[in-house]
């Protein structure tokens, strides 16, 4: 029995084999086969094989509903900084090391998997970026190193790691009869990362790839930075985001302070916002607002605590129109009958520069391989974000002669390390 894991930044997924020599996602929550890359630590609560703890979209929803606790994401960022050592205070006296927030989680991931494949896993592929750490090698060879001794602790004796980027690829490559450079997008939350891949049917068989990538570059700009730049134009507005305040005594009218709509567009940083101290501060600003209807739904938001239903409504609206079309916001939860839209247009406009620091980020990873746009023979579309049809559109016009593929946006990477996994562990 084994295994290929995605230990991604935002999320995760692991695949098993299945029947007839082929590879399967393990269901790692109800419906869903990729996981939110969280751990929420409760301050009370029994100890169950390590502190209490809920991973996933259960960490998620712990944090957002307020519960006393510390929620960690994006823990793989940590890998080859001086943080993996460290202990780090997770309330009611206890304390973490961060390398074993990381071992607990890929702990979960293989207990869910050997509860499905119904076997101990001892075996396992896991994908890696191309550079966990940028421009220093020592310190890259050093995050893998920590990555693996956390999946050996608990209890994979055999690991391998495969590029993410060459994994990506792997599906678009069983499906060719000849070789071709390819520019893997892969678009998620936090980050936009391009790599130039060469791939073909001769190349599939080889199980070190590293060579077959030509280029890696990416950009720390993705669908979280679309998501806060959507709200803001469309939602926040009906809260006071950009509205102006009384004329005093002649003067021209100030802008509402925006500090807190800022904050409420920043999935998390939204629970700072409910603290008693920042809630006395926002009630002694009404006199800013020259609408007190704003200022009365930002109250109902901040003391209801509904900042990331928010959040979640702007994303959905974004999602709703990246296929194209218009969307009608529903804001009912904070006043009767009230609602905000979002046009594809007025969505264009918030992340237009957004889009042009990803577009810029593909051009520069074909540049850094020594290769014009022309000479791309196919882009592969990955991650979350990939489904904004304008973000795809964009990358497509800078490779004009370049074909389009789309992967699955949230699993290829696992279902590539599946395949690498087969043909390396079935082989032994």
């Amino acid at each position: 029995m084994y295994c290929a894991i995605d230990f991604g930044t935002s999320n995760s997924a692991i695949a098993i084999p299945a029947p007839a020599g082929a590879m399967r996602l393990v269901e790692l929550e109800r419906g869903h086969s990729t996981m939110p890359t969280a751990v929420f630590y409760f301050v009370e609560g029994p100890e169950t094989n390590g502190p209490p703890r809920a991973f996933g979209r259960a960490a998620v929803s712990a944090y957002v509903d307020g519960v006393d606790g510390r929620l960690m994401r994006s823990m793989k960022s940590i890998l080859g900084s001086a943080l993996v050592d460290q202990t780090t205070d997770m309330g009611g006296g206890r304390g973490v090391k961060y390398i074993d927030i990381i071992a607990g989680y890929l702990r979960h991931l293989k207990t869910t998997a050997e509860a499905q494949g119904g076997a101990p896993i001892r075996q396992a592929v896991l994908g890696r970026p191309v550079f966990f750490v940028d421009d220093d090698p020592v310190r890259d060879r050093q995050a893998q190193l920590t990555l693996e001794a956390a999946a050996r602790s608990v209890g994979f004796e055999e690991v391998h790691f495969q590029y993410e980027p060459i994994a990506a690829a792997f599906d678009h490559e069983r499906q060719i009869d000849h070789e071709e450079i390819v520019l893997v997008a892969d678009i998620g939350g936090g980050t936009s990362d391009f790599s130039i891949v060469r791939v073909g049917p001769k190349r599939a068989t080889r199980l070190e790839r590293k060579d077959d990538i030509l280029a890696n570059h990416g950009v720390h700009v993705a669908g979280t930075d679309f998501d806060r730049r959507v709200e803001l134009a469309s939602v926040l507005p009906e809260f006071g985001y950009g509205a102006y305040g009384p004329s005093i005594a002649g003067a021209p009218p100030r802008e509402v302070p925006s500090g807190v709509y800022f904050d409420l567009a920043t999935w998390h940083l939204i629970n700072t916002v409910y603290s008693p101290q920042r809630v006395a501060e926002l009630r002694a600003m009404k006199v800013n607002y020259a609408d007190p209807l704003h200022h009365k739904r930002l109250m109902i938001v901040v003391t209801e605590r509904l900042g990331h239903e928010l959040a979640a409504r702007a994303e959905q609206a974004k999602i709703d129109v990246a296929g194209g079309g218009d969307a009608v916001i529903d804001l009912s939860h904070v006043e009767s009958k009230l609602t905000a839209r979002l046009t594809e247009d007025s969505a264009v406009d918030a992340i237009e520069g957004d889009i042009e620091r990803i577009v810029n980020a593909a051009r520069e990873t074909a540049s850094q391989a020594g290769l014009r746009p022309e000479q791309i023979d196919a882009l592969y579309f990955t991650g979350g974000s990939t489904g904004f049809r304008l973000l795809s559109q964009k990358i497509a016009e800078a490779f004009p002669t370049a074909r389009a593929v789309r992967g699955d946006r949230f699993a290829s990477v696992a279902t590539g390390l599946g395949l690498h996994a087969r043909r390396l562990f079935d082989r032994a």
